[in-house]
């Protein structure tokens, strides 16, 4: 069933849009640091204030709820002008609501500052839903969630997917078809959420690389040290990977003690910890991407939040030289890429880290499932 987009609204004017959207941002002094996810989403809050919409906009940071919304507030109205909400539970937000122009558009305060929102309560997406006529997601970067915003919400409003969700659905489905040879890129952490997605491409990729804190558990699998690198426990049963020829992996790392250098993966000791890809390996990865017409990559290659960028800003530059075809997703590694202004040298950047891979693994999407069954109408 195709998903329904804000386009197929026949009549926009005076109709109360509660429009979620990825808002999730680092925030450093009070301001956004970055902002790709909420740039992409501008024309969305854009055409439906065009269109004469009144536009409630939800969105969350951070994961307690206690953070707020209102450094997202600023950075948008640098761009197109929208109020603010700082309580969910303000008592004047009825009337706020009840006295919008058409062509405006409010933000509410973090949805987390409820628990309902990710308790996925139907109480509290009926409350949302009391202040909308109709639902439009386009926050395809929490769309995996089965949060009260993104799964109750098309149940009680006729639901519809903003400009970016379709960007992302339609490029991220390239993967099925791909063009030929396709290396799929895979770094990060967590090898029990993305054995799924390794198994699966290892069949409809050319070649799959294995990178970031991922590539530990495999050499742990083939009996390395791997000293005190970040390895998550449990039997993942990797052997039968490690036998597919399409499978490649570090050949060097940057390793750590008191100082960083350079080994093989098979020289670890007791003591050091493995931070990022060494510079064979990127030369390796140069290689497979000249022989490639499509790459898919999502995840960095090193510990980015500690300072181990090296490995994933070489292979950002690699990729944003290529002529394949080329795209990128993840957090960390869309965070690198926006900083070093190369965003717009790929094919298509994802705003999606875990759902752009868990629509990878199945083209499915708790939120993508819920927008299928809204067949309410806006009138």
């Amino acid at each position: 069933m195709k998903l329904r987009t804000i386009k197929e609204i026949k009549n926009l004017k005076g109709k109360r849009v509660l429009l979620r959207l990825g808002l999730n941002a680092a925030i450093k002094n009070g301001k956004v640091v970055g902002g790709y996810r909420i740039k992409q989403v501008i024309p969305t809050i854009k055409y439906l204030k065009d269109k004469g919409a009144k536009v409630v906009i939800l969105g969350h940071i951070g994961r307690d709820g206690k953070q707020s919304l209102k450094p997202v507030v600023d950075y948008v109205n640098r761009r197109i002008k929208i109020g603010f909400v700082p309580n969910l539970y303000d008592k004047n937000l009825p009337a706020i609501l009840e006295n919008m122009k058409e062509g405006t558009a409010i933000m509410l305060q973090n949805l987390r500052s409820d628990s309902g929102e990710v308790g996925n309560s139907m109480k509290f997406a009926k409350y949302l839903a009391s202040f909308g006529d109709a639902y439009v997601n386009d926050a395809f970067p929490v769309s995996h969630r089965e949060h009260a915003s993104i799964v109750l919400l098309p149940k009680l409003l006729p639901g519809y997917i903003g400009f970016q969700f379709e960007c992302e659905i339609k490029h991220l489905s390239i993967a099925v078809k791909p063009p030929r040879p396709f290396l799929f890129i895979l770094g990060g952490a967590k090898p029990s959420t993305k054995i799924p997605l390794m198994k699966k491409f290892l069949k409809e990729a050319d070649n799959v690389f294995v990178g970031g804190a991922l590539a530990n558990n495999f050499f742990k699998e083939m009996k390395y040290e791997t000293g005190k690198s970040l390895v998550e426990k449990g039997d993942f049963k990797l052997k039968p990977l490690l036998k597919n020829k399409k499978l490649s992996l570090p050949v060097d790392v940057v390793i750590g003690n008191k100082k960083a250098s350079i080994k093989t993966p098979q020289d670890l000791t007791k003591n050091e910890t493995i931070y990022d890809a060494g510079p064979e390996t990127i030369k390796e990865l140069e290689c497979l991407i000249k022989k490639s017409k499509f790459v898919l990559w999502n995840g960095p290659l090193g510990n980015y939040e500690k300072g181990y960028d090296k490995g994933t800003i070489d292979l950002l530059k690699i990729l944003a030289k290529s002529e394949a075809r080329t795209i990128i997703g993840g957090g960390d590694t869309l965070a690198v890429a926006f900083n070093l202004k190369l965003h717009n040298k790929f094919t298509f950047v994802s705003t999606g880290g875990g759902a752009m891979l868990d629509f990878l693994a199945d083209g499915k999407l708790p939120g993508i499932e819920a927008l299928k069954k809204s067949n309410l109408c806006l009138g």
